[in-house]
């Protein structure tokens, strides 16, 4: 039987990280964790429950009396996401949620709410998490990491293109300034800042296709797997 490894994925805002990951996983017959939908979940949340997002305290006092229970798995080709019972697959991809997840992620109340059920997953072999310091903070110990970078226009142009495929049309510019502003805040934070581990595998994929970067990836998993 083959060796079944743990597998990190880390990168900025739309380097392709979470489509690679759901197709390596189904491919590998490996669980995937989507660490993003976990923020954004608890960010979906904190919208409808009113909670003044810029305001760490009022998060912190809110994540007290949370009920949370977070179910990740496959429905075909998408991951569904089911919060407390509730699909919300796509209510947490709007860009509403995206901007507010940028706020919320930073604070440490929400990082530790989340870290133990995240480290939970990371110590099951076979599986796959993708996020910002999944090979430096959650799973320093996986087998196989990888770093996945792109152009901020290209990154752009692929979150625009998701966007309008759900009936949302936001200018190029707003989405660039969007994800410019999310780098900068990610690469600052104190707390588990975005950093590359230093024996992670960078892959630039401006100019591939996700073919193409898949199958990179299943390359270099494979040679961990003999090695």
């Amino acid at each position: 039987m083959a060796q079944l490894l743990r597998i990190a994925i880390d990168g900025p805002a739309g380097a392709g990280k979470s489509t690679v990951a759901k197709i390596l996983a189904k491919r590998l017959g490996y669980t995937y964790v989507d660490t993003g939908a976990m923020y954004r979940s608890l960010t979906l949340l904190a919208i409808r429950n009113g909670v003044a997002i810029d305001s760490e305290a009022a998060v912190s006092q809110w994540l007290r009396e949370l009920q949370f229970s977070l179910d990740m798995k496959f429905d075909g080709d998408t991951l569904a996401v089911h919060v407390n019972g509730e699909d919300v697959t796509e209510a947490i991809r709007t860009a509403q949620v995206s901007n507010a997840v940028t706020v919320v992620a930073q604070y440490q109340c929400v990082r530790e709410f989340l870290l133990a059920q995240q480290k939970q997953w990371a110590q099951r072999p076979g599986v796959i998490m993708d996020g910002r310091d999944i090979g430096t903070v959650i799973m320093p110990n996986a087998e196989v990491k990888f770093f996945l970078v792109a152009g901020l226009r290209e990154r752009a142009l692929r979150r625009q293109a998701e966007l309008e495929k759900k009936g949302q049309i936001i200018p190029l510019e707003e989405i660039e300034d969007s994800i410019a502003r999310r780098d900068a805040q990610d690469a600052a934070r104190q707390t588990a800042p975005l950093a590359q581990a230093e024996d992670a595998i960078e892959i630039d994929t401006t100019a591939l296709t996700i073919d193409e970067v898949v199958e990179l990836m299943i390359a270099h998993i494979e040679q961990a797997m003999e090695g």
